[in-house]
């Protein structure tokens, strides 16, 4: 079961794939990434915390998105990943922040009304105060 260029093309726009040492990236996978100009980057052996970031993004995407829909097919599931992605970069508040957004600043001021954003049908939320 190899990976094809078609695969990979989302990556496409990216230079680097980091990614730990599980025996899932073999040397052929690793020439399609060359073959493509992604350059490659293993983490260091032993190094569980390096791949802290991934681990969390991937369990909040499994428990507040994928475990809630049942996708129909290759373009739904993208559809859904990019939709998480932006709700967890944009709308999300984020602990480890201080319940802060990672892109962009809450507003702060007088209390207005509160709209809610849906996406995906109403899984994801987020909610803002009025303009």
């Amino acid at each position: 079961m190899g990976v094809s260029e078609r695969q990979l093309s989302f990556l496409l726009k990216h230079r680097y794939l980091i990614h730990d040492r599980d025996s899932l990236f073999t040397e052929q996978f690793q020439a399609l990434l060359q073959s493509t100009g992604i350059e490659s980057i293993r983490t260091p052996p032993r190094s569980p915390n390096l791949n802290a970031y991934a681990e969390r993004f991937v369990r909040s995407i499994k428990e507040e998105c994928l475990s809630k829909i049942i996708p129909i097919g290759e373009r739904h599931l993208r559809m859904a990943v990019e939709e998480f992605a932006e709700h967890y970069h944009l709308e999300r508040n984020h602990q480890g922040l201080d319940n802060r957004l990672i892109d962009g600043e809450a507003e702060t001021g007088p209390v207005m009304q509160v709209e809610s954003h849906k996406r995906l049908g109403g899984i994801l939320r987020s909610y803002h105060r009025a303009a």
